[in-house]
C-alpha cells in the first residue's frame, strides 16, 4: 500500500505536516482503507501541552495534513486512479474547523476521514481524531486544489 504523501511531486514535497523532504516535519502517511483514510502517528514528548496530553496545535496540524492528503485521494479515486499510478494532485486549506472533544493523552493516535463532497474545486473532508478508541477531536476542512503560483517547479 502507497501513501499518497510519497507521490507529491518533489517540488511540493516539504510541507511541516506531510512532506517527505521535510527532514524536520511530522512527514505523515495517509491510506486509503475502504472508502476511508486513515493515518497515524505517534506525538512525542516535545508535543506536549500539559505534562501527559497533547498540545491542541498539533491536533488541528495533523487533521489539517491529513486532510490535504485524503483530498488527494478522493480526487484521484473520482477519477478512477490508483494511488501511486501517478504523482497526486496537490490540495491546500481553504477552511479549518476543530472541535476539541476532550484531552488527548500522549501516546498513538489514528485520524480516520471521510469525503463529504467532491468538485472540479474542491473536496471537503471530515475527519475524526482517536486516541484508542476514543475519538477527542473532530474536524472539517475545505481543501482547493494548489495554485500554479506555489508550485517552483
Amino acid at each position: 500500500m502507497i501513501a499518497i504523501q510519497d507521490t507529491y511531486p518533489d517540488d511540493v514535497a516539504h510541507c511541516f505536516g506531510c512532506g517527505r523532504l521535510n527532514p524536520h516535519g511530522h512527514q505523515i502517511k495517509t491510506y486509503l482503507q475502504g472508502d476511508l483514510t486513515v493515518t497515524e502517528f505517534t506525538p512525542q514528548p516535545h508535543h506536549t501541552a500539559i505534562p501527559g496530553f497533547v498540545y491542541g496545535g498539533l491536533i488541528a496540524s495533523l487533521i489539517d495534513c491529513h486532510s490535504t492528503g485524503a483530498a488527494a485521494i478522493y480526487r484521484m479515486r473520482a477519477d478512477h486512479k490508483e494511488v501511486g499510478s501517478e504523482p497526486a494532485p496537490r490540495y491546500v486549506t481553504a477552511h479549518l474547523e476543530v472541535d476539541f472533544l476532550a484531552p488527548t493523552p500522549l501516546g498513538p493516535v489514528r485520524l480516520v476521514g471521510t469525503a463529504r463532497e467532491i468538485t472540479d474545486r474542491k473536496v471537503v473532508v471530515d475527519t475524526d481524531f482517536f486516541a484508542g478508541d476514543d475519538v477527542t477531536a473532530r474536524g472539517s476542512a475545505v481543501l482547493v486544489r494548489m495554485p500554479t503560483s506555489m508550485i517552483s517547479g
